[in-house]
């Protein structure tokens, strides 16, 4: 992606770390709420990939998305036991030395208290050399920014809260809206009206989403898109296409 490109149309990319994760032991819950405050400050989240504690993965997703995407934005791995990597890996994707960061040493020695700062706590205030900190309110430990990339914590209200540090920095583009219609009736029967609609529609993104509710089947059909004029033209059509088929149609997302 050409940097022109990046910069009016940004993307981001969220790169989940932690066998945990694979393993099923702990459920991701950060994609969609990070998916949301992106959005909200105009940045597409266009891909997420979970990748596990090994170094060479984490280095190599990295410095391959961290030139395909405007932002990346990681999650997991920077805390203080022998499993935590992230740190490392992200210096050796950069080419940096690992240092100790004196900044973070000093928050972390607020936090615990120079007697209660063990080597395993100390090896939070190791960061990237060049790497600028991430405040963290909620557990003291920071993370940290190189470039385009940003490390985040994965426990969800440590993450959200360093988020909240980094959402004023990022340069958005337009916001993307979305508009629901749905109906009790299956995809089969407005598949070829919604493949219609949406080719006439370049700068509109048509889902559909089945669910079953109240034991009925149904379909919802989500358009998204930065042109609002765009957008409700696009719904209208779609709520006609669901109206020649059935008269209860729905301004909501019944699969929610």
């Amino acid at each position: 992606m050409n940097q022109t490109a990046k910069q009016s149309n940004p993307t981001a990319c969220l790169i989940v770390i932690g066998n945990e994760i694979l393993s099923g032991r702990t459920q991701d819950k950060n994609v969609a709420w990070l998916a949301r405050e992106l959005n909200e400050a105009g940045v597409k989240l266009a891909e997420v990939r979970v990748i596990p504690d090994i170094e060479e993965k984490i280095v190599e997703t990295v410095n391959t998305c961290r030139t395909q995407f405007t932002y990346i934005f990681t999650t997991g791995g920077i805390g203080p036991t022998h499993d935590d990597i992230t740190s490392g890996s992200i210096a050796r994707a950069f080419g940096v030395k690992l240092v100790r960061n004196p900044q973070a040493e000093v928050i972390l020695e607020r936090h615990y208290g120079r007697e209660q700062l063990n080597p395993a706590r100390l090896k939070m205030a190791e960061i990237p050399e060049g790497a600028s900190l991430i405040l963290n309110p909620v557990s003291a430990a920071p993370g940290f920014a190189l470039e385009n990339v940003y490390v985040m914590a994965g426990v969800p209200s440590i993450m959200q809260a360093m988020f909240a540090h980094i959402k004023p920095l990022l340069k958005g583009g337009a916001k993307t809206h979305a508009l629901y219609v749905a109906a009790y009736i299956t995809e089969g029967l407005i598949a070829e009206g919604l493949t219609a609609i949406q080719a006439q529609y370049d700068n509109v993104d048509i889902g559909s989403y089945p669910f079953i509710r109240n034991n009925r089947l149904g379909t919802t059909l989500v358009a998204r898109s930065t042109d609002t004029a765009a957008l409700a033209q696009a719904a209208a059509q779609i709520k006609a296409l669901l109206l020649s088929f059935t008269a209860e149609v729905f301004d909501e997302d019944l699969a929610a």
